[in-house]
């Protein structure tokens, strides 16, 4: 199991992976570029390359996150700018050996969600179109705050198939997306797993968002908490951590960082709970 979180890029994309070993982090996510803006980023090669070679070097997996405007069935006003961004960001992933860049499942609010799901079709084959490196787009899965796409594995999974270039298409799962969209509701992850296996969603799944919620299930709210403090029970989180579809993949934490409970003391308090882990 590698256990890892978000890392900040201010010193370079290198600075990350450092920083991810420094704090016995076998993971880490990052900002491939300003998560607020849509604007593509000159990056330096020799930083993501020296990045990737560091990564290789210590057994460290690095994963990208793309811009939070990054939605995926937007209208045509913004649709080229979404797909730059994205190309944007999978060159700069590939270059630092990670397995991807996440990217929310759209979100569309008007009278037809079917427009929704063929907007996010037809971006993603654009994208995709373009797009011949290692890097994947990794779709995570909604909370269902605003609007109710992307709530389910199903529909994941269905995005995937319909895409002209599904091999280069991967998932990310989010704990407390799908537990504030009610998929998964901490007693009931045996029957999770095995309709994810039926329908060949496990098989995709490249990385893991493992953060705790602050709201129940089913509130359709996203808000973080730390793992040993939400509304999901430590016993569920660490049943999940250890099923065989989950214990061998990216674990990135997402949650609250202080100087009294930071990522150093979470990533270490998981590997007391869970020893077998790296």
């Amino acid at each position: 199991m590698r256990f890892g979180c978000h890392i900040s890029t201010k010193n370079g994309y290198l600075g990350a992976a450092r920083t991810a070993k420094a704090i016995g982090a076998a993971a880490f996510q990052y900002f491939p570029k300003n998560p607020r803006s849509l604007r593509i980023k000159k990056f330096d090669h020799r930083d993501a390359e020296r990045c990737a070679a560091f990564c290789a070097e210590h057994h460290i997996a690095s994963i990208g996150h793309s811009a939070y405007g990054c939605n995926l069935s937007t209208d045509q006003h913004q649709r080229q700018a979404v797909i730059d961004c994205l190309l944007n960001d999978l060159d700069i992933t590939n270059a630092c050996g990670s397995i991807g860049t996440v990217v929310h499942f759209g979100a569309y609010h008007g009278d037809d969600p079917l427009e929704g799901y063929k907007r996010m079709i037809d971006t993603l084959n654009e994208i995709l179109f373009k797009w011949d490196g290692d890097s994947f787009i990794l779709i995570e899965n909604n909370a269902g705050k605003g609007d109710q796409m992307g709530l389910t594995l199903e529909e994941l999974v269905k995005i995937r198939e319909l895409t002209e270039r599904p091999e280069k298409i991967g998932f990310c799962f989010d704990t407390c997306h799908a537990f504030a969209a009610g998929l998964w509701t901490g007693t009931n992850w045996t029957e999770v797993m095995d309709k994810g296996k039926e329908i060949g969603y496990f098989q995709h799944l490249k990385v893991v968002h493992l953060n705790n919620s602050v709201y129940p299930a089913g509130s359709r709210r996203d808000r973080h908490a730390n793992l040993k403090s939400g509304q999901i029970k430590l016993e569920h989180l660490l049943e999940f951590c250890a099923s065989e579809v989950i214990r061998e993949l990216p674990l990135i934490l997402e949650t609250p960082s202080s100087d009294s409970y930071s990522h150093i003391h979470e990533i270490n308090d998981l590997k007391s709970w869970m020893p077998q882990t790296s």
